[in-house]
């Protein structure tokens, strides 16, 4: 009796395997925006709030050469990889939100703050990081400073070509332009952490943009709006539309809520994002 269930268990490892690869779509939170920024905790109140993942950031930039990272002290770095282990939780990317403010096209040592980012993202096994191009280096509005951050964002492409991992932007241009952009950079390794919130506010066509895009230029999906109302209650955003649009192009991934809360009650973590949390998967499991 016990070989049967032996051979029935060993049956049924490959198929479980299978059913955790086939899915498609997973949801994430942020610690920032859970105000937990590099704070273990951020781990468990994503776990409480239904989350697959947490998006974790590499604290603040300020005016040293790095950001205030605690991931690259070992005994907090492996706090984390336990306690994601713990609650099988995934950790799919690290953030470098110090750049929204900061200037990525003109800080002196965005070389190291990348490598560190990297580094840690090796240690931690983790393949994507997420790198806005902030207000500064905003090429819409500032369409001189392409060249600089062609340059950098061409170094940030080796550095994480070399180490195996990706390094996904976030830019004010419209899809057509940022197809244009990553060719210019000619990197694999460079790719679009794509955000719902910026085509809307342009007025552009949020599904159009996605389509123009393409799958293969698409790393991650901020799946959000400006905070105003829950996804669910967003005349902005039609999240079975852009679930088509998605399996049509053969896209899966992370779709990672950043904003989208009820202007009345901001600051209500578990309210917001667990609203948010169980209506992504409504509507994309």
């Amino acid at each position: 009796m016990q070989k049967i269930f032996l051979y029935i268990l060993i049956l049924a490892l490959p198929l479980a395997g299978i059913a955790q690869k086939s899915q498609r779509y997973k949801i994430a939170l942020i610690d920032l925006m859970l105000l937990k920024r590099q704070k273990l905790s951020a781990l468990p109140l994503a776990k409480e709030l239904n989350a697959d993942g947490i998006e974790i950031d590499m604290g603040s930039l300020g005016n040293r050469e790095t950001f205030d990272n605690i991931l690259a002290i070992d005994s907090v770095r492996e706090q984390y990889l336990q306690k994601a282990r713990e609650l099988n939780l995934e950790i799919p990317s690290l953030a470098m939100t110090g750049y929204y403010a900061q200037s990525f096209c003109q800080r002196e040592h965005y070389k190291e703050s990348i490598a560190d980012c990297i580094a840690t993202m090796k240690k931690m096994q983790i393949k994507t990081a997420f790198l806005p191009l902030g207000i500064q280096c905003d090429l819409k509005k500032y369409p001189e400073k392409r060249p600089a951050v062609v340059a950098r964002l061409k170094e940030a492409g080796l550095m994480a070509q070399k180490a195996g991992v990706v390094v996904a932007i976030e830019t004010a241009l419209s899809a057509k332009e940022e197809r244009r952009l990553l060719k210019e950079i000619g990197s694999p390794a460079i790719s679009i952490y794509f955000n719902c919130s910026n085509p809307l506010k342009e007025g552009r066509d949020l599904y159009k943009e996605l389509r123009i895009l393409g799958a293969k230029n698409i790393a991650m999906i901020h799946c959000t709006n400006k905070d105003s109302v829950w996804l669910q209650n967003d005349p902005q955003l039609d999240l079975h539309k852009m679930k088509k649009i998605l399996d049509r192009m053969k896209w899966s991934g992370w779709l990672v809520v950043e904003r989208s809360r009820d202007a009345q009650r901001p600051r209500d973590v578990k309210y917001n994002y667990g609203a948010n949390v169980a209506y992504l998967k409504k509507v994309f499991r």
